[in-house]
C-alpha cells in the first residue's frame, strides 16, 4: 500500500513549535512508515520525514510571508494530484481546498476534517461528499450535512511528554492568543486564585493581545513565553498546577489538552465541543461553564489523581491507536473497491 499524505504548507511538517495540522500529519506519516508502510509525504522542502519528501514550496508561508499562500497551495496540491494515479491512497489533511483536484482521478481520497473555519466553507465539503472519505477528529465536530467513514480522535506520541508526579505551583494558558482560547478568561481565573499565570503561544490576535493581555503581562505574576517547542512545551505542561482551557468556541479537538495530561497535569475546560471527549470530568479534570465555576474547580484540583491523567492518554489517545485506526480504513477502503 502506498500512501500520498498531503499536509498543510503553513509551517514545516513536523512543525517547530505551532502547527497542529502539521503535527498531526507528522505524527500519523510516521506511525504508518514504522508499520511498513510506504508513504510519500506532500510538504514544505524543509518537512523532515522517514518516509519520501515531496515537495516544491521551500518552508512555510507562515514562517517567510514573502511566499504568496494561495500560489503555493495551487502548486503544491496540483503536484500531487497531476501524479494521483501513483498511490494507492490519498489523504488530505489540508481542509477543503484538494477536494476540488478530485475529479482528476479514480484513486480514494480519504479526508481529514481538521473542523470547520465557517460555515461558509461547507457548499465545499457537501459538493464532494459521496466522492471522497471524510473522518471526523471528533464526534462533536460533526456536520449534519455530511456523510463520515469513522471519528478518528488524534493521537500523540506519549514518548515526548515526561509524567510529574509533583508539580510547581504555576497555572498555564496553552494555545492560541485568541479571544476563542479565552485567554482573558485564563488570567481573570489565575488573577482570582492569586496564582501565576504562564502564557504559551502564538498571538493569533494582535489587538486581543494588546488590549487584554498585554497590560497584565509583568513577568512575575504574568509570563507570556511565546510560541514553544517540543521542550519547553514538555517543560510547561509537565510542571504546571493546572492547565486553563477556558475556550469560548466549539473546539473540534484540543491537543494541548491531552498532551496536559500525557504529563499528569489535570485540565480545567470550559464545556464545549469536544471537551467531553476527552476529559471525564472529576477523573482528569473538570468541565465547567464559566469563569467562577473554573474559580471554584481549581480548589479541587488536588482530588485529581495525576497518574490518571496519564492513564486516560496511555488508554485512549496514544498514536499507535491512531495509526491502527486509519489503516484500518485505508484497508476497508481498497477491499471494497477490488470486490
Amino acid at each position: 500500500m502506498h500512501i500520498a499524505m498531503l499536509s498543510p504548507i503553513a509551517w514545516r511538517t513536523p512543525p517547530r513549535h505551532y502547527g497542529p495540522w502539521e503535527n498531526v500529519t507528522s505524527l500519523l506519516t510516521e506511525g504508518l512508515v514504522s508499520r511498513g508502510l510506504e508513504v510519500t509525504l506532500f510538504a514544505t522542502a524543509d518537512s523532515q520525514t522517514s518516509g519520501r519528501l515531496h515537495a516544491v514550496c521551500p518552508r512555510g508561508y507562515e514562517e517567510d510571508h514573502a511566499l504568496i499562500p494561495k500560489v503555493w497551495e495551487c502548486l503544491h496540491i496540483s503536484e500531487l494530484f497531476e501524479d494521483a494515479g501513483a498511490y494507492d491512497i490519498i489523504h488530505n489533511q489540508f481542509d477543503f481546498l484538494p477536494l476540488t483536484y478530485t475529479g482528476m482521478t479514480n484513486t480514494p481520497v480519504v479526508t481529514t476534517i481538521h473542523g470547520f473555519s465557517s460555515p461558509g466553507i461547507l457548499p465545499v465539503y457537501k459538493k464532494y461528499n459521496g466522492n471522497v472519505f471524510y473522518v471526523s477528529i471528533s464526534d462533536a465536530d460533526r456536520s449534519p450535512d455530511l456523510d463520515y467513514i469513522k471519528t478518528i480522535r488524534h493521537g500523540i506520541d506519549i514518548r515526548q511528554f515526561d509524567f510529574q508526579p509533583t508539580p510547581e505551583d504555576y497555572l498555564l494558558f496553552f494555545g492560541r492568543i485568541h479571544k476563542d482560547k479565552g485567554t482573558r478568561e485564563a488570567l481573570e481565573i489565575a488573577r482570582a486564585c492569586g496564582k501565576r499565570l504562564i502564557l504559551a503561544g502564538i498571538i493569533q490576535d494582535r489587538a486581543y493581545y494588546d488590549q487584554y493581555v498585554a497590560p497584565h503581562v509583568d513577568n512575575d505574576n504574568v509570563v507570556y513565553v511565546g510560541s514553544v517547542g517540543p521542550v519547553e512545551r514538555n517543560r510547561w505542561l509537565g510542571n504546571a498546577f493546572a492547565l486553563l482551557h477556558p475556550i469560548r468556541f466549539d473546539e473540534p479537538f484540543g491537543l494541548s489538552v491531552i498532551e496536559s495530561m500525557a504529563c499528569g497535569t489535570p485540565v480545567i475546560a470550559f464545556n464545549l465541543g469536544s471537551m467531553p471527549e476527552l476529559i471525564e470530568n472529576g477523573k482528569n479534570g473538570f468541565l465547567v461553564d464559566n469563569v467562577e465555576a473554573a474559580i471554584e474547580a481549581l480548589t479541587r484540583i488536588k482530588e485529581i489523581d495525576r497518574n490518571a491523567c496519564r492513564s486516560h492518554v496511555e488508554q485512549h489517545f496514544t498514536v499507535d491507536r491512531m495509526v491502527d485506526e486509519y489503516i484500518g480504513i485505508y484497508e476497508m477502503i481498497l477491499k471494497e473497491r477490488s470486490a
